[in-house]
């Protein structure tokens, strides 16, 4: 058995010899679809990120999936791709909810929610969080508040907080045993899909974010806010047909919050192709670059404040190189980025016919990563 995906193509040109100097164009990757499809390689990917990382041409990834920490993602990246001699830095690595970090000073206690086993408590911990309350701590303290949970004993006890230190206390027999929550933050893809959908709803509609009660007026702005990590409807495994993703937890919260209220949700949402999260890659290629000219460490990268674009940059040309015409080729073309579209995940052959407004990738569509970053090299007289 091989963990490789071996795509079938027209035999792909090499990439050329070493170049002389460091370069003025940068790549950014989406991961999913582009470098890996589910646990397993593409492995032109792999020639890719060693030539770019060998001839100092920067690159990040920019994915709008998550779960992990950086360092567990970044850590099976360079695993699966066998990136012995040049490995990604964790600090390379742009999750959906890495731009999070920036929201730690005003927001203390939040529910997370999404991704596998209890992994993105310790996401949230690890960025800086106060008090961070999962959906199974909820599930622990009270299962009638969801009583069609799936959520095994076991898990309810390896993974729940005692409802004595999580503080929740659905009843409201104790104030000082229900603390208001101040935010949600929807970190990935949900695996306890009716779970999260009540309870969001719940905390949303309540009074001053406190499980168990509901306020007395309806409006488009929720008690608490809530932000999504990402917009994606779809994302690419190794099945063959595209799958849910957050997207889809998303168009629940919004329709069943305009029901209850009769307006739209005011909310925020984070990821491709949104502008707020391509100024914040931006700096990160930039702070990247400097990095690999040796005019700054990696222990001291910049923490782009959201809604900050950067003043000046020193890129003549950035391509954002994606599998997802709706998130990665209308963020990079949005943002006035070259664009390169791969056949190795969502999009499919007709994708452009079965819906004539989908965004068309500037540069062009390839078989894999490796063609597109050498059409990239080319016209940039690199190749």
């Amino acid at each position: 058995m091989t963990n490789d995906i071996k795509q079938l193509s027209t035999p792909v040109e090499e990439f050329p010899q070493k170049l002389e100097k460091p370069q003025d164009i940068g790549f950014v990757f989406d991961i999913d679809g582009v470098l890996l499809k589910g646990k397993k390689r593409i492995v032109e990917a792999t020639d890719t990120i060693n030539y770019l990382s060998k001839n100092k041409i920067p690159f990040i990834l920019l994915t709008n999936g998550g779960g992990m920490t950086e360092e567990k993602r970044i850590d099976f990246i360079n695993k699966t791709l066998q990136l012995n001699e040049y490995p990604i830095h964790k600090d390379q690595l742009i999750q959906a909810h890495t731009p999070m970090k920036t929201l730690i000073p005003h927001h203390k206690r939040v529910l997370v929610c999404g991704g596998p086993n209890d992994d993105v408590r310790e996401v949230a911990e690890n960025y800086g969080f106060e008090d961070v309350i999962r959906p199974i701590d909820i599930i622990r303290a009270n299962p009638t508040i969801w009583p069609y949970h799936m959520f095994s004993d076991e898990q309810i006890k390896n993974w729940g907080k005692d409802p004595k230190i999580s503080k929740v206390d659905v009843d409201n027999i104790d104030p000082n045993e229900n603390l208001p929550i101040d935010s949600v933050l929807c970190f990935n893809d949900s695996r306890e899909l009716g779970t999260e959908i009540q309870l969001i709803l719940d905390l949303l509609n309540s009074e001053n974010g406190i499980l168990g009660t509901r306020r007395k007026f309806k409006s488009n702005k929720p008690t608490i806010p809530i932000l999504f990590s990402n917009n994606d409807f779809l994302w690419s495994n190794e099945f063959k047909q595209p799958r849910f993703a957050m997207g889809a937890l998303k168009i629940a919260v919004l329709e069943i919050y305009e029901k209850i209220n009769g307006e739209k949700l005011d909310q925020l949402t984070l990821g491709k192709p949104t502008k707020v999260c391509y100024d914040y890659a931006h700096h990160i290629l930039i702070d990247w670059r400097k990095i690999m000219l040796g005019e700054k460490t990696a222990d001291n990268i910049c923490l782009p404040q959201l809604n900050d674009p950067p003043i000046k940059s020193p890129f003549k040309k950035v391509y954002m190189v994606g599998d997802n015409p709706e998130s990665d080729i209308t963020g990079g073309n949005n943002y006035n980025w070259g664009t390169i579209l791969v056949q190795t995940g969502v999009y499919q052959d007709g994708d452009f016919e079965r819906n004539p407004e989908t965004s068309r990738p500037s540069l062009g569509i390839f078989p894999n990563v490796k063609d597109g970053v050498m059409a990239a090299l080319k016209l940039n007289g690199l190749a």
